[in-house]
C-alpha cells in the first residue's frame, strides 16, 4: 500500500494577472471614475512653453549659450551637449531645486522636442558633465558671455549698479562649507553669493560663488572691479550702491580713483553714533520722504583716507512698542511693553557715506531703493533653485548659479513682453504663462499642440500671448534686415517700454567687449 505525504497538496493557486490596460474603477466624491493610463500619448504640463522658446530662438540667446558651451566629451556615447544643456534648462525653468528633480522631466518628450533635443538625459549624466566636461576658466567665461549678451544693450541707458551679498545654507561637507556669518541659522556652514545686478529692472549681471566665511566687501571687490575693466566708461552706471559691508576706505578709495560715483550705508561705530548725538540737537533737519528727516555732515574716521559727505537720517519711532526678549538658559520669548514718557521722542537712525551731489531728499529715496535687491535674492533662492543643486565642488556650484541667474533673466524678460508695467515673480508667472496641459499631435507632416490651461487668466493670456507670437513673426519677417544684436534691441525696447518711454534702443558699439 502506497503511503501518502504528510503534508498533502492543495489546489494550486495562480497569481492574478493585473490587465494595464483596463480603467481602474475609482470611486471620488463627484462618482466613479475610470482611470486609464496612456503612455504614449504625446504630452507636457507646460503646454505654453512653445512661446518662450519662440523668444529664446528669435533673440538668438539661446543657441549662442548652447554653441559657445566649452563641454567636451571624449566618449562617442556621452550624451549631447544639447541635451544636457536643455535638460538643465528644463529642469530650472521648472522650479527644480535638486538634480534628483531632473527624473520629473525624463519622458516629457514635447518640451525635448520643442527645444530640438532627441531626450532628457539623466540626472547623473548632468552632474558628471559639468564635474569632467566644463573647465572652471572657460565655463566662467561662457556664462558671463552668455550673460553680457543679455543686457548690454540696456548699458547705454542711464542705471544704478547694486551689489550685495547672500547666504546658501549647507549641510553637507561641500568644498567651501564654512561657518560664516549667517543670522538666521548661526553655527550652520554656508556658502556667500557676490551678486550685481540692474537695479529696478531685476537682471542679474554675475554672481560669483564663495565661502561662506568670505562674505566681506574685499572678497567682493576683485570680480566688482573685473567687471568695471572690461566694461567701456560710456556704459558705466551712474553709481552703484550698497549696504553697511560695502561702506570701507578699501571700497570707496577704489571707486573714488576711477571716478565712480557711489552710495552705501555705515555702521553704527563709536565715532558715527559721535556724530549722530552731534547731528541730533541741530535744527537744520530736512524732510527726506517717507517719514524721515536728513542732516549733511562730513566724516573722517578711523582708517579712512579722506573725509567724506554723510547723511545722516532719522524717523520718529510710534510710541507704543513692544519688545520681545528671550531669557537667558530656558530660552523663554518674554514681552515687554515699552514705558515711553509722552515728553521724550525715540529715532531710529541711518548714516549714508556718499559722491553724490544730489540733495538729501533724493540720496534717501535712491537708498531706499535699493531694497528692492532683498526681493532679488528671495525670487532666487526660493522660487529658481539659488538654495539647491549643491554638490561637494566649489565649481559645479558656481556654474549651476550662473546658469539659474542666466534663465532667470530669459524669463524676467520674457514676462515683461507680456506685462511691461510691472516685474511678476516666478511663483505666479509660471502657473500664468508656463503651466498647462499640452497635447501634441501630427497630421500631414504638420505638428500641432493643443493647450488646455486651468488658470483663471487663460484668456487674457491667450490675447497676450497671440500678439506676442504675432510680435516675433514680424521681426522673423525683418531678419534679413536685421542683424540678432538688432533684434535684440527690439525685444528689449518692448521688454522695457515703461523705462524707455517708447524709444528703441541703439546696438552696442562692440559686444564683445563684455568678453
Amino acid at each position: 500500500m502506497e503511503e501518502l505525504p504528510i503534508h498533502q497538496k492543495g489546489e494550486q493557486k495562480t497569481r492574478r494577472e493585473i490587465d494595464l490596460n483596463s480603467p481602474i474603477p475609482v470611486d471620488t466624491f463627484g462618482g466613479r471614475v475610470h482611470v486609464k493610463w496612456d503612455e504614449e500619448a504625446l504630452v507636457t504640463p507646460f503646454g505654453q512653453l512653445a512661446f518662450f522658446i519662440e523668444f529664446l530662438k528669435t533673440s538668438g540667446v539661446y543657441n549662442d549659450w548652447v554653441d559657445k558651451c566649452p563641454m567636451v566629451f571624449n566618449s562617442p556615447n556621452a550624451p549631447s551637449k544639447l541635451n544636457i544643456l536643455g535638460t538643465t534648462f528644463l529642469s530650472i525653468l521648472a522650479g527644480h531645486k535638486r538634480y534628483s528633480h531632473m527624473t520629473s522631466i525624463r519622458c516629457d518628450s514635447v518640451s525635448t522636442s520643442l527645444l530640438g533635443m532627441s531626450k532628457a538625459v539623466s540626472e547623473d549624466s548632468v552632474r558628471r558633465a559639468f564635474s569632467n566636461n566644463v573647465e572652471e576658466e572657460a565655463g566662467a567665461k561662457w556664462l558671463k558671455e552668455s550673460f553680457s549678451q543679455t543686457y548690454y544693450p540696456l548699458l547705454n541707458e542711464p542705471w544704478i549698479l547694486d551689489v550685495d551679498t547672500t547666504i546658501k545654507l549647507l549641510y553637507g561637507n561641500q568644498e567651501g562649507a564654512v561657518v560664516g556669518y549667517n543670522p538666521r541659522k548661526p553655527g550652520r556652514p554656508s556658502h556667500t553669493y557676490h551678486s550685481y545686478m540692474i537695479a529696478n529692472i531685476r537682471l542679474m549681471l554675475d554672481v560669483e560663488v564663495r565661502a561662506g566665511n568670505e562674505n566681506a566687501a574685499k572678497y567682493t571687490a576683485p570680480g566688482l572691479w573685473d567687471f568695471f575693466e572690461k566694461l567701456p566708461k560710456t556704459h558705466w552706471p551712474k553709481f552703484i550702491r550698497g549696504d553697511s559691508g560695502f561702506g570701507t576706505d578699501a571700497i570707496m578709495t577704489e571707486a573714488e580713483n576711477k571716478d565712480l560715483p557711489y552710495l552705501f550705508k555705515l555702521k553704527q561705530t563709536k565715532n558715527v553714533t559721535r556724530l549722530i548725538n552731534y547731528c541730533l540737537l541741530e535744527n537744520d533737519w530736512e524732510q527726506a520722504g517717507q517719514g524721515w528727516q536728513g542732516i549733511e555732515s562730513t566724516l573722517l574716521l578711523h582708517g579712512w583716507k579722506r573725509s567724506r559727505r554723510v547723511i545722516i537720517l532719522r524717523r520718529p519711532l510710534p510710541k507704543e512698542i513692544v519688545a520681545i526678549k528671550k531669557q537667558q538658559g530656558s530660552g523663554q520669548l518674554e514681552i515687554q511693553f515699552a514705558d515711553m514718557d509722552t515728553d521724550m521722542k525715540f529715532y531710529e537712525f541711518a548714516v549714508l557715506v556718499t559722491s553724490l551731489k544730489d540733495e538729501i531728499s533724493t540720496i534717501a529715496q535712491h537708498y531706499r531703493d535699493r531694497a528692492d535687491s532683498e526681493n532679488v535674492f528671495d525670487e532666487l533662492k526660493n522660487q529658481w533653485g539659488w538654495q539647491g543643486f549643491t554638490t561637494q565642488d566649489l565649481k559645479r556650484s558656481q556654474i549651476m548659479a550662473r546658469i539659474i541667474a542666466l534663465i532667470y533673466n530669459w524669463w524676467t524678460l520674457f514676462v515683461r513682453l507680456i506685462n511691461p508695467k510691472k516685474h511678476t515673480e516666478a511663483l505666479t508667472s509660471r502657473p500664468l504663462l508656463l503651466h498647462a496641459v499640452g497635447k501634441q499631435t501630427s497630421h500631414a507632416n504638420q505638428k500641432l499642440l493643443s493647450v488646455s490651461s486651468a488658470h483663471g487668466k487663460h484668456r487674457y493670456i491667450h490675447l497676450r500671448l497671440t500678439r506676442l507670437a504675432g510680435f516675433f513673426k514680424t521681426l522673423q519677417i525683418n531678419a534679413e534686415q536685421l542683424t540678432s544684436i538688432e533684434r535684440w534691441c527690439h525685444i528689449l525696447s518692448l521688454a522695457f517700454i515703461k523705462y524707455l518711454r517708447g524709444r528703441i534702443l541703439k546696438p552696442p558699439d562692440l559686444i564683445a567687449a563684455m568678453a
